[in-house]
């Protein structure tokens, strides 16, 4: 038993004996390893607060707006054409089975006024079916009623950054905006949902039948009211795939599309949009990974360095040990643990570190960080693997000594 933990005392007596050496190589792989945990933790939880906002919009959520289209020769942008109605809606509605419920809406940019302040802003007529279907929940005050969407009633609930821009720290609840050509009374405000991208926390929601009273609603050639999206929920999670296929053939047939023809509009579920997210998240990680796994190939070469000195100063003692009857694997071995035993402890010490960074920026509650086992097992395996990759050729090289030469070596 002591023969076999006889290598390991010696590669420790040989780190240990060059203090300001063996802290040098362990400084750089702790720099190395800190910053592979730090960057992939930041890219680790900008994905998860990014998919959890996404996923607060609502599991069942699908959303469809007007798609590409070929416009002599050019193909348009989503959203550039203008091909979703009302009655789309109502056919969806009607026709596709497993859907709760089904919510159009019209955006359009209105100027609005609140005392003496004068802004633009993006304005959605919407639907009573609209807050459930996007999963929205009132702060203070109430969303407009079936009855008050009937009577295209001039009514409007804000988001929770519209509601800071316009009224600042007052109750928003009563007061009165002139909104284009009309005013409208603030009845309510919607719970924040987070920083992300189409956010219902920047957005004006009142009666699509008000905004049709505001907005001239232009009209399809055949008569159709065009809308800005139509917002709908699957009733049962495991049938989206059929309900999306069931809505692409609906809306192929109303809008007369030839069986050659792409779609005129872009359907996507929460799940895809959730999906398509991770994978790009996932790539940035891994760049940013990759980005600080440079430092620590630095820090691997700074081993080899590092050990390619301690061969040269230590030439006559390899000489001894060999005169004594240590046999080329004995030194080799030594070698090879005492860059080991360098990346190991470069390596424990950059975890702590690392998350203890990740810890700090993440309390500072600007960026989320999430520090996950295989980031840990990954920085500590590279950090290892780079230590006896880097290690190995000194050792191998102290191995091959001449004991004789050695020996005479000053």
């Amino acid at each position: 038993m002591t023969k076999f933990f006889e290598p390991f005392s010696t590669a420790w007596s040989g780190v240990v004996t060059h203090k300001l050496r063996s802290f040098l190589t362990i400084l750089g792989i702790v720099i190395g390893v800190s910053a592979v945990i730090t960057l992939m933790s930041i890219g680790r939880g900008a994905e998860a607060q990014v998919l959890s906002n996404i996923k607060n919009l609502g599991p069942n959520l699908i959303t469809i707006r007007p798609g590409a289209s070929m416009a002599g020769g050019v193909r348009g942008a989503i959203g550039g054409v203008r091909t979703l109605t009302i009655e789309d809606a109502q056919a969806i509605s009607e026709q596709v089975p497993n859907i709760s419920a089904v919510a159009p809406s019209y955006s359009s940019s209105l100027q609005l006024v609140v005392g003496s302040k004068n802004t633009n802003a993006t304005v959605n007529g919407v639907t009573p079916e609209y807050m459930p279907v996007n999963n929205l929940k009132i702060a203070s005050g109430a969303f407009f009623t079936e009855y008050e969407y009937q009577q295209g009633a001039k009514v409007a609930v804000l988001g929770s950054n519209v509601t800071q821009t316009l009224f600042g720290s007052e109750n928003p609840i009563g007061q009165q905006m002139r909104m284009g050509t009309i005013i409208v009374r603030v009845i309510g405000v919607l719970q924040s949902k987070g920083a992300m991208f189409g956010s219902p926390d920047d957005t004006i929601l009142i009666p699509l039948t008000a905004m049709q009273q505001t907005v001239a609603q232009p009209l399809t050639p055949h008569g159709g009211h065009i809308v800005s999206s139509i917002s709908l929920t699957v009733s049962d999670q495991s049938q989206t795939q059929n309900v999306l296929d069931a809505i692409t053939s609906l809306l192929r047939t109303r809008h007369q599309l030839a069986s050659s023809a792409d779609n005129d509009f872009n359907i996507m579920s929460v799940e895809e949009i959730a999906s398509t997210l991770s994978q790009a998240m996932g790539t940035m990680t891994l760049l940013l990974g990759a980005i600080a796994a440079i430092s620590l190939l630095v820090g691997g070469i700074g081993v080899m360095n590092i050990m390619l000195v301690s061969v040269l100063e230590r030439t006559r003692e390899i000489g001894v040990r060999k005169a004594l009857g240590a046999r080329e694997r004995d030194i080799w071995i030594q070698f090879l643990l005492e860059a080991a035993f360098l990346t190991l402890a470069g390596g424990i010490i950059g975890i702590i570190v690392g998350w203890a960074v990740s810890y700090i920026i993440s309390s500072l509650g600007t960026i989320s960080t999430l520090v996950s086992a295989d980031i840990i097992i990954l920085a500590v395996s590279v950090s290892v693997g780079i230590g006896l990759f880097f290690g190995f050729y000194p050792a191998w090289n102290a191995s091959r000594l001449n004991p004789i030469e050695a020996l005479r070596a000053e």
